[in-house]
C-alpha cells in the first residue's frame, strides 16, 4: 500500500519548492537584503507607498542603529515580527530574540483573513497576499473509497469590492510568513537573535531589566519597554503575574503536521477529507510551500492514539494509508505535533512597561482560524501607540488603551471560536462552513475612550467582534478603501486609493468637502500638527471644480467613480472629517477642525 522514502523530521527542502517561493529563501543579509542606507525611497504597491519620513529625511544610522534599542521583543513568531516591523517603520529601534535555536517550521495556522491582509498591506508586505493561496474547496469521500460524497467551501465566497480589496482570504504557512517578515525586518538591519532566551524580568517606573541567556552566557539587558510575544508557555506573562484562566478541552484533540507524499488519484486543487471526526479521520490540504508534493495534514478521532501518533512517523504513515484507498509514496514527514484545544486569556494585556501579544495573551480553539490573525492585530494596535509615547509625542496613559481596546475583542473572539468548536464536536465534522464574521472586518473599538464620533447615536449596543455592516460607519470601525481616485493637487506622489494614504506611522485626516474652498479653513486649522505623524488630504466629489487646487500642499483627491463617498456614507453637499489612525481604524468622525483637535487632544501631548 505504501513505501517510505527519506523518512526523517527536517525542515522543507528548498530544492523542492516552486520558483516564486525559492526566491524569498535565497535572500541573505550580505546579498539581497538591503541595509538601512539602501532602503528605497519609493516602494511599489497599491496606491504608491513611501518609506517613513525618518528614513527619507534623516540619517537612518542615528535612528535605527542605536546601541541600546528602547524596545525588546521576546518571541519571533508572526506577532513578535509584526510588532518589531511596526516599531521600525515608526523609527523606533528594536531588539528581537527567540529562544529556539532555529527558525520554526510547520504550516500551523495558515488562514489569513481580510482584516489581516489589510494590515500587511499597510505594512507594505505584499508577499502575504501575493504568495498566499485561496482556501481550497473541500472534497469529502465515501468511507473506504475515492468516491466523492460532498464538495463545498469552508469559507463564504467573496469577491473583492472597492471598499474591501482583500476580501479573498488566503492561506500561507507560518514558516513562510515568518521568513517574509524577517526579510522586511532585515531591511532595517534588524535581525532575529535565535537561541536567545529570556530568563527574568524586572521593571521600574523608567526602565525594564531583562536577564537573557545565550550559549550558556547570561546577559543583563536594560531597555525601556518589553513586548512578550513568546506564546502560551512563554515566560513574560508568568513574570508579570497575569492570570490565564480558562479550560483545556479533551474532546478536541488532533495531530497536525506537514508531510510530503505522492498519492495516485488525489489532485492538488482541493482540500481532501477522509473518515470521520469522532472515530478516525484525515484532512489533507495541498501546499507548494512544503514542496510540489507537500501537504498539511490533520489526524483526528477517538479510535486513534493521537499522543502516540504525534511521536511516530511510522504510525502517521500507517493512519494516512489506512484512510486513503490508493497507492501512496511517503517521501518525508516534515513536522508533526499533537494539538489540544486550550481556551484561555489574560486579565489584562500589560503591566507597567511590559506588554503581552498573541498567544502569550490568549489561546483558543483553532476553529475559525482567528489565532494568528488576532495576534498580529494585537501587535499592530499596540505599537503605533508605543511609538508615539517613546517619541515623547504622547503620554504614557495612551498605552492603557491597548488593554481597553483589545480585551473586549479577544473576549468575544473566544466566545465565537468556542461556539464553532462546540458545533464541530457535536456534528463530528471539522469542516463546518464558517460565518463571514471570521473575516474580522466588523471588529471594532467603538467603545474606546480615545475615539470620537460626533454623528453616532449614543446608547447603542456595541459588539466588539461585530458583523460587518457597510450601511453603518462609526468611529472605531475599520476604514474602508476606495480605488480609482484622481489626484489633482498636493502631495509628493500619485495616490490612486485611500489605502495608499494610510500608513503605520501617521494619522491621516480625510476632509470630505463639496469643494476645495470648503476644505481650506479646516486644512488651515490643522496645519500646526507635525506632518510626520499627521497627514492631511482632501476628498472631493466628481462634480467638484478643481481649478483652484494646484497650489495645495496636501493631497487633493477627486472621487471620480464615487467609491469613497459611497464607502464613507457621504451625502452630496456635506462636509465631514474622518481621522484614520495608523492601524487603519477610524479614530474620529467629526464636523470640522475643532472636532479633529478634540480627538488629537486624546492622543498627543500639548495638542
Amino acid at each position: 500500500m505504501f513505501s517510505c522514502v527519506n523518512r526523517y523530521l527536517l525542515g522543507f527542502d528548498e530544492h523542492s519548492l516552486p520558483e516564486r517561493i525559492k526566491s524569498i529563501f535565497r535572500r541573505s543579509p550580505t546579498s539581497s537584503h538591503m541595509s538601512v542606507n539602501q532602503v528605497p525611497t519609493r516602494l511599489q504597491s497599491s496606491g504608491g507607498r513611501r518609506m517613513p519620513p525618518f528614513l527619507c529625511d534623516s540619517d537612518p544610522k542615528n535612528l535605527l542603529m542605536n546601541s541600546t534599542p528602547p524596545v525588546l521583543v521576546v518571541g519571533a513568531g508572526p506577532a513578535g515580527l509584526v510588532a518589531a516591523l511596526t516599531l521600525l517603520q515608526n523609527g523606533i529601534p528594536v531588539r528581537i530574540i527567540d529562544k529556539d535555536p532555529n527558525p520554526r517550521i510547520g504550516q500551523r495556522g495558515a488562514a489569513i483573513w481580510a482584516r489581516s491582509l489589510e494590515l500587511f498591506n499597510f505594512l507594505n508586505v505584499p508577499e502575504v497576499n501575493d504568495l498566499g493561496k485561496p482556501v481550497p474547496v473541500i472534497r469529502s469521500y465515501q468511507s473506504g473509497t475515492l468516491e466523492l460524497m460532498t464538495e463545498y467551501s469552508i469559507v463564504p465566497h467573496m469577491e473583492p469590492t472597492p471598499a474591501i480589496p482583500f476580501y479573498v482570504s488566503k492561506m500561507i504557512g507560518q514558516q513562510l510568513l515568518d521568513v517574509i517578515l524577517r526579510s522586511h525586518l532585515e531591511k532595517f538591519s534588524c535581525f532575529v537573535e535565535l537561541g536567545t532566551e529570556l530568563r527574568s524580568v524586572e521593571q521600574s517606573n523608567e526602565s525594564v531589566t531583562a536577564v537573557i541567556a545565550k550559549n550558556g552566557i547570561l546577559e543583563t539587558f536594560n531597555t525601556k519597554w518589553m513586548i512578550g510575544a513568546d506564546g502560551a508557555k512563554g515566560i513574560v506573562r508568568k513574570q508579570l503575574g497575569l492570570t490565564f484562566l480558562g479550560e483545556t478541552r479533551d474532546d478536541a484533540r488532533i495531530v497536525v503536521g506537514d508531510i510530503r507524499l505522492n498519492c495516485v488519484g488525489l489532485d492538488r486543487l482541493h482540500w481532501h477529507q477522509f473518515g470521520h471526526f469522532k472515530t478516525r479521520g484525515l484532512s489533507l490540504r495541498p501546499t507548494d510551500e512544503i514542496g510540489e508534493d507537500g501537504w498539511q495534514f490533520f489526524i483526528f478521532g477517538g479510535d486513534v492514539d493521537l499522543t502516540k501518533a504525534a511521536q511516530s512517523e511510522e504510525l502517521v504513515f500507517e493512519i494516512i494509508a489506512s484512510l486513503i484507498p490508493t497507492e501512496i509514496t511517503f517521501n518525508k514527514l516534515v513536522w508533526v505535533s499533537e494539538y489540544r484545544a486550550n481556551i484561555r486569556m489574560v486579565n489584562k494585556f500589560s503591566e507597567g512597561r511590559v506588554f503581552v501579544v498573541g498567544d502569550a495573551a490568549h489561546v483558543h480553539s483553532p476553529t475559525g482560524g482567528q489565532g494568528l490573525n488576532s495576534s498580529v492585530q494585537d501587535a499592530f494596535n499596540l505599537c503605533w501607540k508605543l511609538a508615539l509615547v517613546e517619541k515623547g509625542l504622547a503620554d504614557k496613559s495612551l498605552l492603557e488603551t491597548y488593554t481597553a481596546e483589545r480585551l473586549p475583542v479577544i473576549s468575544e473572539m473566544l466566545e465565537l471560536t468556542t461556539t464553532i468548536l462546540n458545533q464541530v464536536v457535536k456534528a463530528g465534522d471539522m469542516t463546518i462552513p464558517r460565518n463571514p464574521i471570521t473575516f474580522m472586518l466588523g471588529v471594532n473599538c467603538r467603545f474606546s475612550n480615545i475615539v470620537l464620533d460626533e454623528f453616532a447615536i449614543p446608547g447603542k449596543l456595541i459588539n466588539a467582534y461585530g458583523v460587518l455592516d457597510e450601511g453603518n460607519l462609526e468611529a472605531g470601525d475599520r476604514a474602508p478603501d476606495a480605488p480609482n481616485m484622481v489626484q489633482v493637487g498636493g502631495g509628493e506622489f500619485d495616490v490612486k486609493t485611500l489605502f495608499g494614504l494610510y500608513r503605520p506611522w501617521s494619522h491621516t485626516v480625510l476632509v470630505f468637502a463639496p469643494s476645495y474652498a470648503d476644505a481650506t479653513l479646516i486644512l488651515g486649522a490643522l496645519q500646526a500638527y507635525d506632518t510626520s505623524v499627521v497627514r492631511l488630504a482632501v476628498v472631493l466629489p466628481s462634480s467638484a471644480s478643481v481649478t483652484s487646487v494646484a497650489s495645495s500642499a496636501d493631497p487633493v483627491l477627486v472621487d471620480q467613480e464615487g467609491h469613497a463617498y459611497s464607502a464613507y456614507l457621504m451625502e452630496a453637499g456635506q462636509t465631514k472629517v474622518f481621522v484614520i489612525r495608523p492601524d487603519g481604524v477610524i479614530g474620529a468622525i467629526v464636523h470640522g477642525a475643532e472636532g479633529a483637535k478634540k480627538y488629537f487632544s486624546k492622543i498627543f501631548l500639548d495638542a
